[in-house]
């Protein structure tokens, strides 16, 4: 089968040199999926490259500015160096599927960065020509604290922790304020349509308060009343969206980066423009930019952490107030290293990169959100050539290397390593892709002491030769299995959203006959319960396998589960099925 497109990565424009539009290639037209085949295991998209590996993207358009050089390039690779202290590339035999092995822990010492720390009331942001344009996708590993810095409101925990959130190992379920109904059964609350476009264009971004569900469109941002879908405000934007931060504050603010102004057909305006919004009021609060001397500079990464928004972009960045947009950080020119990027919610993370193109060290700093202040460190081994924060609290890293897919657990109050968890591509799913987005990372989800990972797909066990897969918990003090296993079921695959207290809310992805489902998974057992079944309509499904935790967004709170497309494009044939941004079911329980 023909798998779904993934989104495009939303690589920035070069430099940051002001308003003038920069053209890109328009994009060919991704698959739609076609009718059911005779052969087994229709239903399930193929697996891709693992995370760290950005699929094929449909091409830049405007919204998604044009490719550009990467900086490193040219550099020599890492291969040559010993990765991790010199232990040996895969040192762990390659178990069966869903059945990875125990796997030892390489505890490693905190070290100072090179050049110094930060200065406490200024922050040198540069972030890497390759990072490329944060997209929202998947919406479990975006959550981040039962404050509400996650995109929901709702629940008690999230993959920011929560209950034993700073690695308690308390791994007995509860604590979670999501219900079974009596009857999972759902229907469709509202749809709304695909924007209609002749091009590509980033609609990333949507959150769930108590008041409002919101999504955005194309240079706009919409708030939906959440079980009717009537709208309830909208907020204009002269530009497309370029990145949306996944986190929201205790009283609901949130903030984006756009374009200054709407571009011509397959360019860039440059990614300028960072401004907060109130989610439940429906008002942008204030717009900012950054300036590089004279110019602006194109963003890249945003993020909210408490009440600040943090930015990044090739040429600079900024800290600012969330609610008056008062700036907080200001550049610090001649510092030796730059910020790839932030993770936000519950805490503020950089990675923050040092030393020279041919062998850089990357160091993760918890810091202060209001004044920059490092309040931990813990520099990675060398061999790894990006970091991604699947979650700030508890403190949880994902590194990449050459050959090397490892998960780091660090104390985030003194930067001691506590566990590496290795996580070959071919026995693990999820993506955590650090080279084009620091914040998040893909069907990973940390919290309440645990890291949840799902396995590759694989044959299942039944006649009907399905495709499955399992999902396999981790100790974070330990990095030892905890011995939690959830298999899916033959014809299913487990995609992990977010934590729900101690236990883990997960997606599941139908076969060909069958809706979605959410459910939890809790207690020493990894007990499965269904909160939600969607209709199996043909129509309905069809459409709801195009807005996948993969490549989409996806947030469930309360009996609600909204599914949204990170990009709007124009349509494949006149023939094709119904695309929508945004997909609303709910059940009567």
């Amino acid at each position: 089968m023909t798998q779904p497109p993934p989104p495009p990565p939303n690589q920035p424009p070069q430099g940051g040199t002001g308003p003038q539009d920069q053209p890109a290639t328009p994009p060919p037209p991704p698959a739609g999926p076609p009718a059911p085949p005779s052969g087994p295991g229709y239903g399930y998209p193929q697996p891709g490259p693992g995370y760290g590996y950005p699929q094929t993207p449909p091409g830049p358009g405007y919204g998604y500015p044009g490719p550009q050089q990467n900086p490193y390039a040219t550099q020599p690779p890492y291969a040559t160096q010993p990765p991790y202290g010199g232990q040996p590339q895969n040192p762990y035999p390659q178990p069966g599927y869903g059945y990875p092995g125990q796997q030892p822990t390489v505890p490693m010492r905190p070290h100072p960065a090179p050049g110094g720390g930060r200065n406490n009331t200024a922050l040198f942001i540069v972030v890497a020509a390759v990072v490329a344009i944060a997209l929202i996708v998947g919406g479990g590993v975006l959550y981040a604290k039962s404050s509400g810095d996650d995109g929901t409101r709702h629940g008690t925990a999230s993959s920011g922790g929560g209950k034993g959130g700073s690695g308690s190992g308390d791994t007995s379920g509860g604590g979670g304020t999501e219900k079974a109904p009596s009857d999972p059964a759902s229907r469709v609350l509202f749809q709304v349509p695909l924007p209609k476009t002749d091009d590509t264009v980033v609609t990333s971004g949507s959150w769930l308060t108590d008041k409002v569900y919101a999504k955005s469109g194309i240079a706009e941002i919409v708030g939906y009343d959440p079980a009717k879908g009537t709208k309830l405000w909208t907020v204009k934007l002269p530009g497309p969206v370029c990145s949306a931060s996944d986190h929201v504050t205790e009283d609901d603010k949130t903030a984006v980066v756009f374009q200054p102004r709407m571009p011509a057909k397959n360019s860039s305006a440059g990614c300028t423009q960072v401004a907060a919004i109130d989610l439940d009021a429906g008002k942008k609060l204030w717009t900012k930019t950054v300036k590089s001397g004279d110019y602006p500079v194109s963003l890249q990464d945003v993020t909210v952490s408490q009440h600040t928004v943090a930015v990044g972009g090739t040429s600079g960045g900024a800290a600012f107030d969330v609610d008056s947009g008062a700036s907080l950080w200001q550049p610090k020119p001649g510092d030796s290293c730059r910020d790839d990027g932030y993770g936000g919610g519950a805490r503020l993370v950089a990675v923050r990169r040092c030393g020279a193109y041919d062998n850089p060290q990357l160091h993760i700093q918890t810091i202060d959100p209001k004044s920059g202040k490092v309040i931990s460190e813990y520099r990675m081994p060398d061999g790894v050539d990006y970091a991604a924060l699947v979650s700030t609290d508890p403190l949880v890293v994902a590194g990449k290397g050459t050959n090397v897919r490892d998960y780091f657990s660090i104390d985030g109050r003194t930067g001691r390593l506590l566990a590496r968890i290795p996580a070959p591509d071919d026995t693990y799913g999820g993506r955590c892709d650090g080279n084009s987005r620091i914040d998040g990372c893909n069907e990973v989800v940390a919290g309440d002491g645990r890291l949840f990972l799902p396995t590759v797909e694989h044959e299942g066990k039944g006649e009907s030769y399905g495709r499955t897969n399992e999902i396999i918990a981790f100790d974070l003090k330990t990095g030892k299995q905890t011995g939690q296993r959830a298999e899916a079921g033959d014809n299913y695959t487990l995609s992990p959203l977010r934590m729900d207290g101690a236990s883990l809310l997960a997606y599941k992805q139908p076969p060909y006959n069958k809706g979605g489902q959410i459910v939890s998974l809790g207690g020493a057992g990894f007990k499965e319960t269904r909160l939600l079944e969607n209709p199996a309509t043909p129509s309905v499904r069809n459409a709801e396998t195009k807005l996948l935790p993969e490549y989409a967004e996806m947030r469930y709170a309360r009996g609600r589960l909204y599914m949204s497309a990170v990009y709007a494009h124009k349509p494949y044939t006149s023939g094709s099925d119904k695309e929508y941004l945004v997909m609303a079911f709910g059940t009567d329980g």
